[in-house]
């Protein structure tokens, strides 16, 4: 029993490094001043994994998960492009690359999450795409948005995140 757990512990941490390491580009915040860096990595992880910070232009933002799930791995074919306040100042919007390095066609499913920083009482707003379909070996960009409740320039929104997504074959 103490050995499930111990292997369970050793293999969430392998995934956990495998999916926080060198991963996807980000930069800038949903409200946010601009920044991005990129890299790259092997084995289909395409998420961005940054915090974000300031006003007025774009981002990325992060991707979690883990394991082996067909969830976990939607989870990682998908990047964040960029998180900010649409021109109309009206709607969070989420920009999205979704990946999909397999030999069959999915359609995905996929939850964003606009956040504020820990402690400031900021509202979580949820977005989702709902069968987003994406051929075999291809990728396609869309966007995540939802209304703004809010009365600034959306800076309170200082992150984004994929906190769920799923595929099913097309």
């Amino acid at each position: 029993m103490k050995m499930r757990h111990v292997r369970a512990v050793a293999v969430f941490g392998v995934v956990l490094v495998a999916l926080t390491g060198a991963r996807g580009s980000g930069g800038g915040s949903c409200g946010g001043s601009s920044s991005s860096s990129s890299s790259s990595s092997s084995g289909g992880n395409h998420g961005g994994d940054t915090d974000n910070g300031g006003s007025g232009s774009s981002g990325g933002g992060s991707v979690s998960g883990g394991g082996g799930s067909s969830s976990n791995r939607a989870i990682r074919d998908i990047r964040i492009d960029e998180c900010k306040l649409d021109a109309t100042g009206k709607n969070l919007v989420a920009r999205l690359t979704v990946t999909n390095d397999s030999s069959l066609d999915y359609d995905y499913d996929v939850t964003v999450q606009f956040k504020g920083d820990a402690g400031q009482g900021v509202t979580v707003a949820t977005a989702r795409v709902n069968d987003l379909a994406v051929t075999a070996n291809g990728s396609k960009s869309t966007e995540a948005g939802t209304p703004y409740t809010g009365t600034g320039n959306g800076s309170e929104y200082s992150k984004c995140v994929v906190s769920s997504a799923n595929r099913t074959m097309s």
